[in-house]
C-alpha cells in the first residue's frame, strides 16, 4: 500500500477504528466483570455474615455464642485470609470470639474508624490483614438475643482481596489476548477486504495498460455497478480522442491539397517571368511552400503522437532501416552495428521512428568514417510521473563536433559543412518528431571520437 493510496486510506479507516472501538470494549467487558465480580464476592461475605450473626446472637442469654465453623472451611486454615470476629463496642465488657483461622489476630473494627453504613445497616472497609495482604471487612452490630438492653457487639466477616485481584487479573489476560486475536483478525480481514473490493480498478488499470500498448482498443469485460459508468464514459473518451485526431488528419490533409496546386501555379509562373521581380516572387513562394510543408508535417506529428495504443517495436523497425542505410552509403564501406534491449518498445508510430532513427543514421555515416554505432535500452521507470523512457545512441568514428558547434546544430536549416549533402533539415525534424512525444533529442561527444546523439522516447 502506497501513501495516498485508496488501498491505504481505507485499511487506515479500519484499523482506527479497530483499534478504538477494540480497546474500549475491552475496558467496557472488563469493567462489568470486574463489578460482576465485587457483588459476588460481597454476596458470599453477606451470606455468611449473616449466617454467623443468626447462629451467635440468636440466644436467650446476655452473652454471644460460639458460632460452628460450617459455612467457610477456610475459618478453620490459620491465616488463610478468611476470618471472622465477635468483640464488644464502645468498651464495654464481653465476650471476644474469633475463628481459629485468625489465631491471635485482631480485625480492626469500621465502626471504631467512623465507617458509614450502607443501607442494609453494615459497614465495609478494605485494610491490610494479619498477613499483610489486603482483606475485605464486612461488619454488622447487634446484641444478644437482638435485644438493644445486651451489650452491642460487632460481628466481623473478612474475605481476602487478592483472590479477587487474582480472578480479575486472569480475566483481563484471558480478554487481553483474546481481543488482541480479534484485533488481528480484524485488521487481516481489513486487508482481504480492501484488496478484493478494489481489484475491479486494478482490472481497469490493466485494460488502460492494454489499451496503451495497442493490444487492446477499448476497456472490455464485467464490472461492479459502481464502476461500470466509469468504464463506459472511459471508453467513450478513447472514442472522441480518436475522433478528433481523425478530423485533424482529413483536415491537415485538406489544407495540404488546397495550398500545393495554388503554390505550384505562382512558382511556375514566377519561373516564367525572368525579371527580377518574378524571382524574387518564385524565392518567397519556395519558401513559403516550405515552411507550410513544415508545419503540415508538425501538425501531422502532433496527431499521430496523440493516437492511444500505437506501439512500435524497436528492433523490428531497426534491423530493415539499417540494412537500407548501409545500401545507401555503400560506397563509403560504412558498417552499421547495433545492440537492443529485449521487451524495448516505443509508444508511439512506425514511420515516426523510422523517421528519426533514418535521420540521425543517415548523418552519421555522411560523417562517420567506417563505423556507426546504434544503442537502445529501457530508462528506469521514473518516480514522480511512473513512466519509462526508450534510451537510443546513435554514435559514429567521424570527426565529432565542438561543444559550441553542438549547440548550434539542429537548428532548422543550419548546416555546418555546406560540403555535405542534405538540407540541414534532418535533425529539426527528429527535434520536432521527440517533442511531440514528450521525448528530447542530446548531442553529446563519441567515445569513439565523433558525434553521440541520443534520444529519448516514451517507451510503451
Amino acid at each position: 500500500m502506497r501513501l495516498n493510496s485508496l488501498a491505504l486510506r481505507l485499511f487506515a479507516t479500519a484499523a482506527a477504528w479497530t483499534l478504538l472501538a477494540l480497546p474500549l470494549a475491552g475496558y467496557l467487558i472488563y469493567s462489568l466483570y470486574r463489578e460482576d465480580v465485587q457483588l459476588s464476592f460481597d454476596a458470599q461475605l453477606k451470606k455468611l455474615l449473616t449466617q454467623i450473626t443468626i447462629d451467635s446472637m440468636s440466644t436467650t442469654g446476655d452473652i454471644p455464642v460460639l458460632p460452628p465453623n460450617l459455612y467457610e472451611p477456610l475459618f478453620e486454615v490459620t491465616q488463610s485470609g478468611w476470618y471472622w470476629q465477635i468483640h464488644p463496642i464502645d468498651g464495654a465488657p464481653g465476650l471476644r470470639l474469633v475463628s481459629p483461622s485468625l489465631a491471635t489476630g485482631i480485625l480492626p473494627s469500621p465502626y471504631d474508624r467512623k465507617f458509614p453504613t450502607d443501607d442494609t445497616g453494615t459497614r465495609w472497609m478494605n485494610v491490610p490483614g494479619p498477613t499483610g495482604s489486603t482483606i475485605r471487612i464486612l461488619e454488622f452490630i447487634d446484641s444478644p438475643g437482638h435485644d438493644p438492653e445486651h451489650t452491642r457487639y460487632s460481628i466481623i466477616v473478612a474475605g481476602p482481596m487478592d483472590w479477587f485481584e487474582e480472578t480479575i487479573a486472569k480475566f483481563r489476560a484471558r480478554l487481553s489476548s483474546a481481543l488482541s486475536l480479534v484485533g488481528l483478525g480484524l485488521l487481516a480481514a481489513t486487508v482481504f477486504q480492501v484488496r478484493f473490493g478494489l481489484l475491479p480498478l486494478r482490472r481497469i488499470e490493466r485494460g488502460l495498460a492494454s489499451i496503451r500498448s495497442g493490444k487492446v482498443e477499448r476497456l472490455e469485460g464485467k464490472l461492479p455497478a459502481e464502476i461500470e459508468p466509469l468504464q463506459t464514459e472511459l471508453n467513450a473518451l478513447i472514442e472522441s480522442n480518436q475522433d478528433i485526431i481523425d478530423r485533424a488528419r482529413t483536415q491537415v490533409g485538406n489544407l495540404a491539397h488546397a495550398l500545393k496546386t495554388p503554390l505550384a501555379v505562382i512558382i511556375n509562373e514566377a519561373r516564367d517571368d525572368s525579371t527580377k521581380a518574378g524571382e524574387k516572387v518564385a524565392e518567397q513562394a519556395q519558401l513559403m511552400r516550405d515552411q507550410i510543408g513544415h508545419y503540415l508535417d508538425r501538425a501531422r506529428m502532433a496527431a499521430r503522437a496523440g493516437v492511444i495504443g500505437r506501439v512500435t517495436p524497436v528492433e523490428e523497425t531497426v534491423e530493415p532501416l539499417i540494412r537500407t542505410i548501409e545500401r545507401i552509403h555503400a560506397e563509403k564501406g560504412i558498417a552499421i552495428s547495433f545492440t537492443i534491449e529485449d521487451g524495448a518498445k516505443f509508444q508511439g508510430e512506425k514511420q515516426d521512428l523510422e523517421e528519426m532513427l533514418g535521420n540521425l543514421l543517415d548523418n552519421a555515416c555522411k560523417w562517420g568514417r567506417s563505423r556507426v554505432y546504434l544503442a537502445a535500452s529501457i530508462e528506469p521507470q521514473e518516480v514522480a510521473t511512473r513512466r519509462r523512457q526508450i534510451r537510443i545512441s546513435v554514435e559514429d568514428d567521424g570527426p565529432g563536433l565542438s561543444a559550441e558547434e553542438r549547440t548550434k546544430i539542429g537548428k532548422r536549416g543550419l548546416r555546418l559543412d555546406e560540403s555535405k549533402p542534405g538540407s540541414g533539415l534532418g535533425l529539426s525534424i527528429v527535434n520536432d518528431l521527440a517533442a511531440s512525444y514528450h521525448g528530447r533529442l542530446a548531442l553529446e561527444a563519441s567515445g569513439h571520437g565523433g558525434l553521440k546523439a541520443i534520444l529519448f522516447l516514451p517507451a510503451a
